[in-house]
Formats: C-alpha cells, sequence, structure tokens
C-alpha cells in the first residue's frame, strides 16, 4: 500500500519531465536571470543561512515531539512525531528517486552567467530543500492544525524554497515540484496511517486527541 502510493506521486511527477529536461525555459530563465541581476551580498547571506536550517529544522521537529510524547508516555503525541518522521522518510525517498531518474543539471552547470551562491552537488530536479522543508510544515500543520502554527511553518517553507532560487541553485520548477512533493508526502503519509489502523488495529489514525 505504502509503495504502491509513493510510486503514484512518482508517476504523477513524471508528467513534469518535458518541463524538466528543458532547461532553457523561458519562465525558469527569466525569473533566474532577474534574481542574478538583482541580487545582493546581504540577502545572499541572509538565505544561505534560511536554506542551512532546512535540515536542521526537518529533523528536530519530529524528534521534538517523538521525545516529548515518550517522556509523558502520551500515545497522541507519539503518534504525531512518528508520523512526522514517515513523512520525511517518504518524501527523501520520492525526492531521490526523482533526481536520479531525471537527472537535471543544476542551472549555474547550464548557464555560466548563473553564479551560485551555495552548494549542490545532487541532481537538480526536484529541490531537496524545499521537499523537506514543506513536509516539515505540513505534517507539522496536520498535527496541530493551527493558524499559528500553520502560518509561520509554511513562511519558512517558502522561504527555503525561494532562498534556493536566489542562490542560483534550483530552477523554479525544481522549487515547484519539491513543494508538491513534501506536501504530497505528508498528506499521503496521513492517509495511510489511518488505512493501516483501521485495517490492522480496528481503530482510527488521530493526530490530535478528540474533544
Amino acid at each position: 500500500m505504502i509503495i504502491r502510493n509513493l510510486l503514484l506521486i512518482v508517476a504523477c511527477l513524471l508528467l513534469l519531465k518535458p518541463a524538466a529536461r528543458a532547461q532553457r525555459t523561458s519562465l525558469d530563465m527569466q525569473v533566474l536571470n532577474e534574481m542574478m541581476e538583482n541580487r545582493h551580498e546581504d540577502p545572499v547571506e541572509l538565505y544561505q543561512q534560511i536554506s542551512n536550517t532546512t535540515n536542521y529544522i526537518s529533523m528536530l521537529v519530529p524528534v521534538t515531539v517523538l521525545v516529548t510524547g515518550i517522556t509523558r508516555n502520551d500515545k497522541v503525541t507519539i503518534n504525531k512525531g512518528l508520523y512526522m518522521a514517515e513523512s520525511l522518510a517518504a518524501s527523501s525517498l520520492v525526492t531521490l528517486g526523482l533526481k536520479y531518474t531525471f537527472k537535471r543539471n543544476r542551472p549555474f552547470a547550464d548557464h555560466p552567467f548563473i553564479v551560485p551562491a551555495s552548494n549542490g552537488g545532487s541532481p537538480s530536479f526536484p529541490s531537496g530543500h524545499t521537499s523537506e522543508a514543506f513536509t516539515t510544515a505540513t505534517s507539522l500543520t496536520m498535527a496541530y492544525p493551527k493558524w499559528y502554527v500553520a502560518v509561520p511553518a509554511y513562511a519558512w517553507a517558502a522561504s527555503v524554497g525561494y532562498s534556493r532560487m536566489y542562490l542560483g541553485v534550483h530552477y523554479p520548477s525544481d522549487v515547484l515540484a519539491g513543494a508538491i512533493v513534501g506536501t504530497g508526502s505528508a498528506w499521503l503519509m496521513y492517509r495511510v496511517n489511518r488505512w493501516l489502523t483501521r485495517k490492522y488495529c480496528k481503530g482510527s489514525f488521530k493526530l490530535k486527541v478528540q474533544s
């Protein structure tokens, strides 16, 4: 069931393959050109710092929730932490598979006038940083469905995606695909957990205490 649904996400994103290979599309290059022409040192440093937070926050959030649940012996909170970790794992798996399926070059590899302000070694499509950030934002919001959780979570995720373009290491289509993979993975893992709980545990998968 899990593998089938993950493959469904990959199959849907394969429809973007022609666009991913058309690396000189006008929209991608227009956006990057504009960013390169108006890029300044101070914003570069800021966006580099935002980009660098991705792995730390994406790991810290589920671990913190899981440890809190274990410490309090709170099964609902433990479920939330496990769900976030599963979502991140699913997102990473799909992102890695897509990267080495498309094998899209980084923008600066094909366009010398694009000067990277950060490192980027793996294939470009989709953006791994963006998929991680949107997985974290979506799973956190589904676990704690409050506006004061959703707004900063998605603001941070959007900033990560923007930073990858501003730093010259991803095309806009890479970032868009990363956001889709991240959001879709979190939603998918919620549905998978519900299905598994109903089938094997004769109950409903809950991420919040019912009042």
